[in-house]
C-alpha cells in the first residue's frame, strides 16, 4: 500500500531540516533562502513499530521488513501561490498527488532564520498556506461545475452526484473553511475523494519548536494545537534541529542524547504514528523463520482485504486466514504454543482484521 504524506509550509519554517531527519539523509538541501527546495525530494520511512522486533525474536526470523510511509518535501509557498506566485502552480500539484498533508509551523525564535513574512506567527503562517490551497480549490471546482451542471440536467446521474458533491464543497470553501470539514455521507465518500480537493487531505500540524521546548512545546506550539483541533487535524510537537542530530547517532547515543533532553523517543517517532493514524491505517504482521513483516491495510479491512496487500491472487483465492493476536503470540511465545492453547483462530472472509494480528492465509491459486 503506497501512502504519501506531503510536508508543506511557508519558506524557513523547517521542512527540508524535518524532511533530512525523517530520512536520514541530506537529500534535501536545508538553506536559509526561499525556495532551496525546488524539486519534491521524496523519501521512504519505516513506521516505528517495536512489536515487530519482538515477533522477530520469538520466531527466530532472520529479516525484518517493517510498513513504509513516504514523505514527500514539497517546495515552500508563499502568499499567491494560487495564482502562481513562487512555485506555486508546481507546489499545489506535488501536493495533488499524496494522501495526506502535514502541515510544518515555525513555532521558535531565531534571529539568524528570516523569515518570508519578516515576523514569527504559526496562525498567520497557516492561514496563509490554507487559504492558498481554499483558493486553488475554489478555482478547480468554478471551472469544472460548468460542465458537470449541463450534464447533470441532461440526466446524467454521476454528475447529478458531483454537482451535488461540487456545491457542498463550494459552500464550505466560501464560508472561509477547508473541504475536509464537509460532512459527507459513506456512500458518496469515494465520488468526494474523485474530486481530488487539496482542503479535502486529512491534515497534520507539525509545530516545529526550538530545543527547550521539545518535550513539551511553547506558548506558539499550543496555539497551533488549538488550531488543529478546530480544523479536524492532528498536532504534533516537534524540534526539526534535534531530530536531525539524532537522526545520525547510533540507537545508544540516541538513547543517551534523548535522555538529557527528557524525550522518551524521538519526536519522529511520534509524527510518523501520527501520520499513520490520521490517515485511518493499522498493521497486521506475517511471522516466521525467513522474515517478521509489517503490512499496512485500513481499519475496517476484512480478512481478504489484508491478503491483499500481500499479493491479488491471496485475495481472489482467500479461504481463510489462521489468526493469532499479537498477546496471545508472545504470551504462548509463538504460533506452536498459540496453537496448542487454542488461541490460533481460523478466520473466513467476514472477519475484519485487529491492529496487531499476526496472520497465516489459505487460498486457491
Amino acid at each position: 500500500m503506497a501512502l504519501k504524506v506531503a510536508i508543506v509550509g511557508l519558506p524557513n519554517v523547517g521542512k527540508s531540516t524535518l524532511f533530512n531527519a525523517l530520512t536520514k539523509t541530506a537529500a534535501a538541501q536545508a538553506a536559509n533562502y526561499p525556495f532551496c527546495t525546488i524539486e519534491p525530494n521524496t523519501g521512504d520511512v519505516a513506521v516505528p513499530e517495536p512489536r515487530l522486533d519482538v515477533l522477530a525474536g520469538i520466531a527466530g526470523s532472520r529479516e525484518i521488513i517493517p510498513a513504509r510511509i513516504t514523505f514527500v518535501d514539497v517546495a515552500g509557498l508563499v502568499r499567491g501561490a494560487s495564482k502562481g506566485e513562487g512555485l506555486g502552480n508546481q507546489f499545489l500539484a506535488n501536493i495533488r498527488d499524496c494522501d495526506a498533508v502535514a502541515f510544518v509551523a515555525r513555532c521558535f525564535v531565531d534571529d539568524d532564520i528570516t523569515h518570508v513574512e519578516n515576523r514569527i506567527d504559526p496562525i498567520a503562517d497557516l492561514e496563509i498556506i490554507e487559504t492558498e490551497l481554499m483558493l486553488a480549490d475554489l478555482e478547480s471546482l468554478e471551472r469544472r461545475r460548468v460542465q458537470v451542471e449541463k450534464r447533470a440536467k441532461g440526466g446524467d446521474k454521476e454528475s447529478q452526484l458531483n454537482l451535488k458533491l461540487i456545491d457542498l464543497a463550494l459552500a464550505q470553501l466560501n464560508a472561509g473553511k477547508p473541504a475536509r470539514l464537509a460532512e459527507v455521507s459513506k456512500e458518496d465518500k469515494k465520488a468526494w475523494d474523485m474530486l481530488q480537493l487539496l482542503t479535502a487531505l486529512p491534515a497534520l500540524y507539525v509545530a516545529n519548536v526550538e530545543e527547550a521546548s521539545a518535550d513539551k512545546g511553547n506558548d506558539l506550539s499550543a496555539k497551533v494545537a488549538a488550531r488543529a483541533a478546530a480544523d479536524n487535524a492532528n498536532s504534533v510537537v516537534i524540534s526539526a534541529q534535534i531530530e536531525s542530530e539524532i537522526a545520525v547517532l547510533d540507537d545508544e547515543e540516541q538513547k543517551e542524547f534523548l535522555e538529557t533532553l527528557g524525550l522518551e523517543e524521538p519526536g519522529l517517532n511520534r509524527l510518523i504514528r501520527e501520520a499513520y493514524n490520521l490517515l485511518g491505517l493499522q498493521t497486521y504482521f506475517t511471522v516466521g523463520p525467513k522474515e517478521a513483516r509489517a503490512w499496512t491495510i485500513h481499519v475496517g479491512d476484512t480478512a481478504p482485504q489484508a491478503a491483499g496487500v500481500i499479493h491479488t491472487d491471496f485475495e481472489k483465492g482467500f479461504i481463510r486466514a489462521e489468526t493469532i493476536a499479537f498477546a496471545d503470540y508472545v504470551a504462548l511465545k509463538g504460533e506452536t504454543g498459540a496453537k496448542e492453547a487454542g488461541k490460533m483462530r481460523a478466520e473466513g472472509k467476514s472477519y475484519v482484521v485487529k491492529d496487531g494480528d499476526v496472520m497465516h492465509f489459505l487460498f486457491n491459486n
